[in-house]
């Protein structure tokens, strides 16, 4: 397909809009307190239901339908695929060393920072000997967002190269897209900045991984198009979105919802994950009305 300049610059300033809008998404995760561990529980549970939602309603249907055009049992390939997803990123768990698997019990607390005190209690608080005081594990939280923006930047990637195109064929389609997409990554950005932000502190480097996770659809628009293009086919990228879709889900059930469990209070996980899945839903329909 021949692009000229014009054409080109266009489609990849869209597609620039489309997946920095994750760094929006890192914005707002500076809005909660550091020690805030209701909002932190809040926050995971939403990013938890960010990304089953999406794994589940849109990156997982995509590739039993691609996979439908290449096997009369493309379900069940798909399936194979997206279980192979959970089985890597279980080993990828497992091999980790337990001296930085935050998932290992450890003797050494250091990294560990208990939830201050209120400055002016009302009451006394109360604490029973063998109640577990509820602790941010500094460094759980810092892989997990880290987990959590490599998965979304493998999801980008194919993502800006279908911004890419939709642009490139007509202005008027890509600008609509992009919004659409633009909105869906929000969410995703507040995926990968809240956990970081929260076990750094650092708004910087927060917002830098966001923003980096968003980077990956520019990138996945040029190297689609200079690169994967000629050799791309529909049973490649159905492969790939059944693994991710895998490797999300786990990250979700594995390290967002026990974390979220974790630092909150009752219910606060549960109303995360149900308003994650209502944001996604809702950016979801926008996208696939157009």
């Amino acid at each position: 397909m021949p692009i000229d300049f014009e054409q080109f610059s266009v489609a990849m300033i869209l597609t620039l809009f489309a997946g920095f809008s994750t760094s929006i998404g890192a914005v707002i995760a500076f809005f909660s307190k550091k020690d805030n561990l209701r909002m932190l529980s809040i926050g995971l549970g939403f990013s938890a239901g960010v990304m089953i939602y999406i794994s589940f309603m849109e990156i997982l249907p995509t590739a039993f339908k691609d996979f439908r055009k290449y096997h009369e049992f493309g379900e069940f390939l798909a399936l194979i695929c997206f279980f192979g997803g959970i089985l890597l990123s279980l080993m990828i768990d497992r091999f980790i060393p337990e001296d930085v698997n935050p998932h290992e019990p450890k003797q050494d607390y250091t990294e560990l920072k208990i939830c201050p005190l209120p400055k002016n209690p009302k009451k006394t608080p109360k604490f029973h000997p063998g109640e577990p005081l509820k602790k941010i594990n500094i460094h759980s939280l810092k892989r997990t967002g880290l987990f959590t923006a490599l998965a979304i930047a493998i999801h980008n990637f194919p993502e800006g190269f279908a911004t890419f195109m939709a642009s490139i064929d007509n202005i008027s389609l890509g600008i609509v897209i992009a919004i659409a997409v633009a909105i869906h990554n929000i969410p995703e950005g507040l995926a990968v900045s809240l956990p970081i932000y929260h076990a750094t502190g650092d708004k910087k480097k927060a917002f830098i991984y966001s923003a980096l996770s968003g980077f990956a659809e520019p990138l996945g628009a040029l190297v689609g198009v200079l690169v994967i293009l000629p050799f791309m086919s529909e049973l490649t990228l159905a492969i790939s979105f059944a693994v991710v879709a895998g490797i999300m889900v786990f990250i979700s059930l594995d390290e967002l919802l026990p974390a979220a469990k974790a630092y909150g209070n009752a219910h606060d996980s549960l109303y995360g994950l149900i308003g994650g899945m209502f944001v996604m839903a809702l950016s979801l329909i926008l996208l696939n009305e157009f």
